[in-house]
């Protein structure tokens, strides 16, 4: 187990790892928040790295299985160059299992770059025609979710990143307007 999962909890790390590894290889974590824990993963099936997001267990049993599936098949539904496309979702463990072995998950592409938070941290204050541009490029694909119904939940502060061949980019899905998860 690499060492950097210790915060994810090496219980829940190694029951993941169990639960996806016939179509995953789950190499580090990316993020934590208060939702959900981001891995970089190894696409087995394809060959390409992954940024797998995993619901928190103790969020999954309150939300549901049938409610998150539910509005990741909304979300994948969302094409725009802002927005990473949804590549994978699905229930993987014991279904039974809500203290920690069930999860709940999405991938993602990985997007190699900076978070805009990192380059805040490095730059400390961004040039005008960079600061609209990441505002723009945001509010560009905020505004084609709302216009389909859906409302971003989640701080962008950690999620945009840029890439040397793309806009901003929010690494972060988006959950229906009449429902939170």
């Amino acid at each position: 187990m690499p060492d950097d999962v210790a915060s994810a909890g090496a219980q829940q790390y190694n029951a993941l790892s169990g639960a996806l590894a016939d179509r995953y290889r789950i190499e580090r974590v990316l993020g934590e928040g208060g939702m959900a824990t981001v891995y970089l993963a190894h696409d087995l099936k394809h060959d390409r790295k992954v940024a797998l997001k995993v619901l928190k267990p103790e969020l999954g049993a309150v939300l549901g299985a049938e409610r998150f599936l539910s509005e990741i098949k909304v979300t994948a539904q969302l094409q725009h160059p802002n927005l990473l496309p949804l590549f994978d979702s699905g229930e993987a463990g014991d279904p039974r299992d809500s203290a920690g072995g069930r999860f709940l998950y999405y991938v993602m592409p990985f997007v190699e770059g900076e978070t805009l938070r990192a380059r805040l941290e490095r730059e400390k204050q961004l040039s005008i025609a960079a600061a609209v541009g990441i505002v723009t490029g945001i509010s560009y694909a905020l505004a084609y979710a709302h216009d389909r119904g859906v409302i971003h939940r989640t701080s962008p502060r950690h999620s945009p990143r840029r890439s040397r061949s793309c806009p901003p980019t929010d690494s972060t899905r988006h959950a229906p307007s009449a429902r939170r998860w």
